[in-house]
């Protein structure tokens, strides 16, 4: 019941997120006199629910081992993202978000890409207005390989085929999405008025998204989005089968201190479903 609230907690918070994100296709329908706050709340927005899901979702995350895991990850995750700064388009720290969530579930991808963006930007002394924007995206990176269908009943070698597969396909749709969501909550202060691929407050949504589809076409989507797709990728396939094979020996399971009683086979099963469940 727990983790279906949770879940639902997430789902709600990233509804509320994708709209701060957007808010420049649904500006023409606030009151004239009420337009100019828009952006200003839409900021404030996402830094709150940073730390409401965080909290909330941080509940399960109790135990020492969980929390060690996620503090090593987020520096590891730290140090990739430092190391690959002023590589356009590069982001190999996708393939460490993508292959956690997708070792730890969800909750614990969202949790990671939040702190990895984080500590990197506390230690590069990359914070700003678009800090907060990066770590609910990145978040959204991990959340989603959790969310990814298991594939049970294929045979097991096939299966770790097809699973590889699968999240590379899923890294180069990320990174894509990435690109355009953080393309979309500064598109309005990027370009000057009167431009093709300007913002227009007064304009309808449509003519606001062609304008913005335009502008992260000739932006990034053609250059930093590709190549962030294919590092992505190649990482995905060179060292995915080693690091989830990795990540799933140190499996944690946030109830199992408190089964020191129960059976070691009957344990191993519950953290399993335990673990599946994240």
């Amino acid at each position: 019941m727990t983790g279906r609230w949770t879940g639902w907690v997430l789902g709600i918070g990233s509804i509320l997120a994708a709209a701060a994100f957007a808010w420049p296709l649904f500006v023409s329908a606030v009151p004239a006199d009420a337009r100019a706050a828009v952006p200003i709340v839409a900021f404030a927005l996402v830094p709150a629910l940073i730390v409401a899901l965080a909290i909330t979702l941080d509940g399960e995350m109790y135990t020492a081992k969980t929390v060690a895991l996620l503090g090593v990850l987020s520096a590891v995750g730290a140090a990739v993202r430092i190391a690959g700064t002023g590589v356009g388009g590069v982001e190999a720290v996708f393939v460490l978000l993508i292959l956690a969530g997708r070792a730890y579930g969800a909750r614990f991808g969202f949790l990671l890409g939040l702190l990895t963006i984080a500590v990197s930007s506390l230690l590069w002394g990359g914070f700003g207005p678009w800090t907060p924007f990066q770590m609910f995206a990145c978040g959204w990176v991990g959340a989603g390989a959790g969310l990814l269908p298991q594939g049970r009943g294929t045979p097991t070698r096939i299966r770790a085929r097809l699973e590889i597969a699968a999240l590379a396909a899923y890294g180069i749709v990320a990174s894509y999405v990435f690109g355009l969501v953080m393309n979309l909550w500064f598109w309005p202060f990027a370009v000057g008025s009167g431009t093709g691929i300007s913002y227009a407050a007064d304009a309808e949504p449509g003519q606001n998204l062609a304008s913005f589809a335009l502008y992260s076409l000739v932006t990034s989507t053609l250059t930093w989005d590709t190549v962030r797709a294919i590092t992505t990728t190649i990482g995905i396939i060179l060292v995915g089968p080693a690091v989830l094979a990795a990540l799933r020996r140190a499996k944690m399971s946030p109830r199992l201190d408190r089964r020191s009683t129960v059976p070691p086979v009957e344990a191993r099963r519950q953290s399993d479903g335990d673990l599946a469940r994240l």
